[in-house]
């Protein structure tokens, strides 16, 4: 595992060059990619120029968001997957096959069951595509239940029915974006983590919950540094991914007003911070 750094998720804006200065700086391992930016400065540069500018910060690609506009209309989303090979050979070619997106655990006109088919009709030839070049597809479960709450119909929101939507996929490249939120708010357990192979793990994001809120009455948006509450184990989290041999990126996602207002520099110290607290506590001082 290794301690990545989503600019974004702490209310960076910033270009990749500083995004990778800023990250080995601090002391993340990695930085997610924006890959409408890595594209485009591979296009007006090379594919050699970008591969140098992580050389040079000693940060390596730690995954990239799913580029294909799948929840919109048929058109839409036919344009967004005749891109895709494009894009996953810069990233193949950067190393970094690992490719997230989310899935709301509602609807309110389609049932679950045709819901759930739904989602593998627009995944799989995504999945298949992402396939030819290496790629490997995290989807994650988003578990609040006030998510759902005065919606027609639920949808998946556990760990468990995430992976029968890869089963059913059916790709073999296809697992979770796993965030210790979610499954938290899941009311998922330690022990479940241990039943999954490292292969079902694509993404791993961390963060914590506010304190004295039921866990059926927390709100996703409001949530904490990893570490900063205790109220999500992230040692028990952390440990599970580890004895499992998950191997990729760890992303703090804290969607904290606190931080985001930081200047960047000490929004990235700060939340590194908290990740190397967990980190350490979880007995990972040996990881890369």
């Amino acid at each position: 595992m290794f301690k990545n750094l989503s600019p974004g998720a702490i209310g960076i804006r910033a270009p990749l060059p500083e995004a990778l200065t800023l990250a080995k700086t601090v002391g993340f391992q990695g930085v997610e990619l924006n890959i409408g930016e890595v594209a485009r400065i591979s296009s007006e540069k090379s594919i050699r120029y970008v591969k140098q500018l992580f050389k040079d910060a000693g940060v390596r690609a730690g995954g990239w968001g799913l580029p294909v506009d799948w929840r919109g209309d048929e058109a839409v989303y036919s344009v967004g997957l005749k891109r895709l090979p494009e894009l996953a050979q810069v990233c193949r070619e950067l190393g970094c096959l690992r490719v997230a997106t989310w899935v709301l655990s509602y609807s309110d006109t389609r049932p679950f069951k045709e819901n759930f088919e739904w989602h593998v009709e627009r995944f799989k030839p995504i999945a298949e595509a992402l396939e030819t070049y290496g790629c490997r597809l995290g989807l994650e479960f988003l578990g609040p239940k006030t998510l759902r709450t005065g919606h027609k119909y639920g949808f998946i929101h556990t760990m468990d029915g995430m992976l029968s939507l890869c089963d059913r996929i059916g790709t073999g490249n296809v697992g979770l974006l796993l965030d210790s939120w979610h499954w938290y708010t899941s009311h998922g357990a330690v022990e479940d983590l241990r039943q999954l192979t490292a292969e079902q793990v694509v993404y791993v994001h961390v963060n914590d919950a506010p304190c004295g809120v039921p866990v059926d009455e927390q709100v996703d948006n409001i949530r904490c540094l990893p570490g900063e509450t205790g109220v999500i184990n992230l040692i028990g989290f952390l440990g599970a991914l580890r004895d499992i041999g998950y191997d990729g990126p760890v992303t703090p996602e804290p969607f904290s007003q606190r931080v985001n207002q930081m200047p960047a520099q000490d929004a990235a110290k700060t939340t590194v911070e908290s990740l190397n607290r967990v980190w350490y506590a979880a007995g990972l001082t040996n990881q890369p």
